[in-house]
């Protein structure tokens, strides 16, 4: 961290203990982002119950380059908070999860979908049970009629999208699991 760690705590006495295990936390989060500007962290007491016990509240500021990550979760109902370690627990967690999210978006790393084979029917031969399909980079892949999938075989009409699976037949590449495509079309990436 550039800047020092500051923590406040309100409405109850300051805690060395606390703090202590608030700056192991802080300096844990410097594995998940290794330029953490400034971490500011606020400890407090947020409700006054007479038949429960006072929640823990805490909030958490983190300052890295391009924004802010700040946790500042209400737990009204989190009894597990009436124990000051398990928000602060709670709260670097999903400071955590957060700094992993955004590593996650800044290296791409978001989840893409591949785009399934698909391609075109160009050759259908009805009485000797076979057809052909154009893929989008020009070659032609042979299927068998059991191929097909969710329509009959007798319904498929040259130009209609297919997806299939390809592999290597004795004459060359094979199309198996073709399925017609429909109103759902499939766009390339």
């Amino acid at each position: 961290m550039k800047l020092p760690l500051q923590v406040t705590f309100r409405n109850l006495e300051p805690s060395e203990a606390l703090e202590a295990e608030i700056r192991k936390k802080a300096e844990k989060l410097n594995i998940y982002h290794d330029q953490i500007m400034s971490c500011r962290v606020v400890v407090e007491i947020s409700h006054k119950h007479k038949h429960q016990g006072n929640l823990f509240h805490i909030t958490l500021d983190l300052t890295i380059p391009g924004g802010e990550i700040v946790v500042n979760k209400d737990c009204h109902d989190k009894h597990s908070h009436e124990n000051a370690y398990v928000a602060i627990r709670d709260a670097f967690e999903a400071a955590k999860r957060q700094l992993e999210d955004r590593n996650r978006r800044q290296r791409q790393q978001v989840k893409t979908h591949e785009v399934p084979p698909h391609g075109r029917i160009v050759h259908l031969s009805p009485m000797e049970d076979y057809g052909r399909l154009m893929t989008p980079d020009g070659r032609e892949v042979y299927f068998h009629r059991n191929s097909v999938t969710n329509t009959e075989f007798d319904k498929l009409e040259i130009g209609s999208e297919v997806r299939y699976s390809e592999t290597q037949g004795d004459n060359g590449p094979q199309a198996s699991s073709v399925t017609l495509v429909g109103k759902h079309h499939i766009v390339e990436r």
